[in-house]
């Protein structure tokens, strides 16, 4: 269990199998909570030789959400749940998993933060608010609605940006693309003809080439950010 002031909530946890101690990534969900999705995510991470661990970050809503992108019923509740989120309490629930990764015996001390969707906002916002040693955030939605904050990074932050993406406009792209391409801890990637959630195996947009190549340059940074 993550603790904090207003509560205990749960988290998906994977271990490596060879490391006495190793860096930690924060898997951020999307919509759908803590599903199979996020789980196998986590699970990855971990035999790549990661401390993984995937927060239940819709807990003060409704604690174990665990839904698909298969069904109307299952959109219907998840952009519910989306409209009810807090994003703010968010980060900070974000905040608070990093401090218990950070503090296990076995996380080495580094922690790294990698979010989908909803997650590839709260990703950026994770970099620009905590103490987070390195952040990828995936087809996000709403960053350019936060640019401003992008002051605050002081750490590397990746971004994987589907170009096609029918959540994330095109002139959003440009606003997000044009705020952050100079920055010195940004790098941005885009994707053509890709819509959103491109990485979510199993998903309607699905693209393995293009989800192996985002998540090997995922892994290229964390293994150097949190080395």
């Amino acid at each position: 269990m993550v603790r904090t002031a207003d509560g205990d909530f749960g988290a998906y946890l994977a271990k490596p199998a060879a490391a006495a101690k190793a860096p930690a990534i924060v898997v951020i969900q999307e919509i759908f909570g803590v599903n199979g999705v996020m789980r196998r995510i986590t699970d990855a991470l971990a035999q790549q030789g990661f401390l993984a661990v995937c927060p239940d970050l819709f807990w003060r809503i409704e604690p174990g959400v665990d839904i698909t992108d298969q069904s109307d019923a299952e959109w219907k509740k998840a952009f519910a749940l989306y409209n009810a989120f807090d994003v703010d309490l968010g980060v900070r629930d974000i905040a608070a998993t990093i401090s218990y990764a950070r503090q296990r015996p076995d996380c080495t001390g580094k922690v790294g933060a990698v979010g989908y969707c909803l997650g590839g906002l709260l990703a950026f916002l994770t970099a620009t608010r905590t103490d987070v040693d390195a952040a990828v955030g995936y087809y996000g939605v709403g960053i350019e609605s936060r640019l401003p904050e992008a002051d605050k990074l002081a750490e590397p932050l990746m971004l994987h940006i589907a170009e096609e993406d029918q959540f994330v406009p095109k002139a959003a792209q440009a606003q997000i693309i044009s705020a952050l391409k100079n920055h010195p801890q940004v790098r941005i990637f885009t994707y053509p003809g890709r819509d959103h959630a491109f990485a979510r195996a199993g998903g309607e947009h699905y693209d393995a080439v293009d989800a192996g190549a985002a998540n090997a340059r995922t892994l290229d940074l964390f293994k150097k950010a949190l080395a």
